[in-house]
């Protein structure tokens, strides 16, 4: 009789790996996520409408009590309600409606930021990325972004002896100084990695520039474009209360010497939300060009 054969284990065929068979993905329902997004939108805007309200109440219960002082959210409709119902029209002059003074403003405002942002982008990788340029022009930068906008509105007028230009450079001379900051720091914060990549494959300076440093840097530099943009529309409304002619800013100091206060308070809402708008923008176009990595 032979002897029983033994099996061993690796005599044994191997298992067959069991295949998993991804189940299908459920679509939510309409209704279902129509309800999540009202949620969201309940979530954001809510508690900004419930505390807008609460300020328009109390605002108002004080401008009944003080009746000589500012007016209250009835007495501004009441007075302002033409220029509230009606921004476009245009009699002539400076008899425009508040948009058209807006939109002045604003096209000085993208002028001014246009070449602030270009001219801020340059002098801020220059600054980041040479020690001996941050060594000589980064405390005549910290320097100079001390000075006040309307502070540079006489030098101007005394060297361009016109409105336009001189409105142009408050705003680029307000708004260039935190993009040339928040460049020159995202520069200097570049890992050593990539600058070494970039000496191994032999990049030239401007396949450096588009292909290192801009994509490492932008989000300062939208951090910097953000900041720069809200001083631009402050300066300019600051510097048109004093150079006349069309814009918010005169607009809003032509209202005062008319003594109307509620046409002031219009035009300071618009200011507000155009301010509010300018930087959503710039943080939008900022979350598109680094994917999402800007600070929003």
């Amino acid at each position: 009789m032979s002897a029983a054969h033994v099996i061993e284990p690796e005599d044994l065929p191997a298992p067959k790996a069991a295949s998993i068979v991804p189940l299908p993905r459920r679509a939510r329902p309409l209704a279902s996520r129509l309800a999540a997004a009202g949620r969201g939108v309940a979530e954001t805007g809510v508690p900004p409408l419930i505390v807008l309200l609460t300020v328009g109440m109390v605002w108002e219960v004080m401008a009944q009590s003080n009746p000589q002082g500012l007016p209250g959210p009835s007495a501004i409709w009441r007075d302002s309600r033409p220029i509230i119902l009606d921004p476009f029209f245009d009699n002539g002059g400076v008899d425009k409606g508040l948009f058209w003074h807006v939109a002045t403003s604003l096209s000085r405002v993208g002028l001014g930021f246009s070449l602030a942002a270009v001219c801020g982008v340059a002098l801020g990788v220059l600054v980041g990325a040479s020690k001996w340029a941050h060594r000589g022009l980064d405390p005549i930068f910290q320097v100079l972004r001390t000075v006040p906008p309307l502070a540079w509105l006489p030098i101007s007028l005394a060297a361009l002896r016109e409105a336009q230009p001189s409105a142009l450079f408050v705003i680029f001379i307000t708004s260039i100084w935190p993009i040339i900051i928040n460049t020159a720091v995202g520069v200097r914060n570049i890992p050593d990695d990539y600058n070494n990549v970039s000496r191994v494959l032999r990049l030239s300076p401007l396949e450096h520039f588009a292909k290192v440093i801009l994509p490492a840097t932008t989000p300062y530099i939208f951090t910097g474009l953000r900041i720069g943009i809200g001083m631009s529309w402050l300066a300019i409304v600051a510097s048109e209360m004093l150079l006349g002619g069309v814009g918010v800013g005169f607009f809003i100091w032509d209202q005062y010497n008319s003594s109307r206060i509620s046409d002031i308070v219009v035009a300071l809402i618009w200011v507000g939300l155009v301010g509010f708008a300018l930087d959503r923008l710039v943080a939008l176009v900022g979350r598109l060009v680094s994917r999402g990595t800007a600070v929003s």
